[in-house]
């Protein structure tokens, strides 16, 4: 039987102060997905037209460690695999979503590149995938991932061919669509192309969310390998009203069954092949990765993930992200060029 599977945070007094003075522990991010999901344990979510799945064991909050971790890691996760085995990542290639032009944030370039305790925000998720996650697995002996394409606008790409350079047949470029499901769709071509057969998954990440942790990816990529497809999530604490003018309430939504979705969103590649062809010839308009995957009617995992897996998206967003990352102060960022 499949777990709802809990990552756990030590956050300090202080800091929970501020996120909750922010509203991010609680606030539904602009441009947030959620899911319907009937209340209580053990119960099966649903969106419009998805099957989506929660898993039927109740979630454990835990102080122990989830999987082997290596000592430098050990204070990314405090969640432990029900089978006590490390996750295989030899087989799960990464899309790295950095198109986007962050227009909200009011600054001077998007909002990836923009600096987060001395590295771009970028920098952050892509140290996960190519440094920490492969640290992770050697250190478990288990397989890293064999590939991440970086969907990036063509004129921030030669800043960035250093960093390919480095990580040679480990990094690759793809460029952007008009729209996220574009840009998701070129960034699998490129890994499937570069891929060999190789990988059997996708996760497709926002370069915007730099603050999963490696529990959390570990969580939804087994979610992801016992479904077929699987993504990050959080039951959403703010109540939700529903308009249709902008200016009067037409009704309240039940929170109880509302779950605001993050990612990784990790997706069988031959389903999300399938999903894309569907949506293509339908003319569907998706807003994430998984509702492809519900447009075919088969069933997505919803995995519990962490309220500090926030999206930057407003200035504020950066203060709050900067807080956390001081939080945690076992966790390194390398400098990749």
């Amino acid at each position: 039987m499949p777990t709802t599977r809990r990552c756990t945070t030590r956050l300090s007094a202080s800091l929970l102060f501020l996120l909750s003075l922010t509203g991010t522990v609680n606030h539904a991010a602009a441009g947030a997905a959620f899911f319907f999901a009937a209340p209580g344990a053990g119960s099966t979510p649903t969106s419009s037209s998805s099957p989506a799945r929660l898993s039927s064991r109740p979630p454990r909050i835990a102080t122990t460690a989830r999987r082997p971790l290596a000592p430098a890691l050990s204070a990314v996760s405090d969640d432990e695999d029900d089978d006590g085995k490390p996750t295989d990542f030899s087989d799960v290639g990464f899309v790295l979503l950095a198109g986007g032009t962050g227009s909200r944030m009011k600054a001077s370039m998007p909002k990836q590149y923009l600096t987060l305790k001395g590295r771009p925000v970028l920098h952050h998720s892509l140290d996960l995938f190519l440094e920490r996650l492969p640290a992770y697995a050697e250190e478990n002996g288990v397989g890293g991932p064999p590939l991440v394409v970086l969907v990036m606008d063509p004129k921030y790409q030669p800043e960035y061919q250093p960093i390919v350079d480095k990580y040679d047949g480990k990094l690759a470029f793809a460029n952007p669509g008009e729209e996220r499901q574009g840009s998701v769709e070129n960034g699998l071509a490129k890994l499937v192309e570069l891929g060999g057969g190789g990988c059997t998954y996708v996760a497709v990440h926002d370069s915007a969310r730099p603050l999963v942790t490696i529990a959390e990816v570990c969580d939804v990529v087994d979610d992801a390998k016992e479904c077929g497809a699987a993504v990050l999530g959080v039951p959403c604490k703010a109540t939700i009203k529903e308009s249709e003018d902008g200016s009067t309430v037409l009704r309240t939504i039940p929170r109880a069954r509302l779950w605001e979705v993050h990612t990784p969103q990790v997706i069988k590649i031959d389903t999300l092949q399938r999903g894309f062809e569907k949506v293509a010839k339908e003319g569907l308009e998706v807003t994430d990765d998984v509702s492809i995957v519900e447009a075919l009617g088969e069933p997505v995992k919803l995995t519990l993930g962490e309220y500090t897996n926030l999206k930057i998206t407003t200035p504020e967003d950066m203060d709050v992200a900067t807080a956390i990352l001081e939080d945690r102060k076992d966790v390194k960022v390398t400098q990749l060029i």
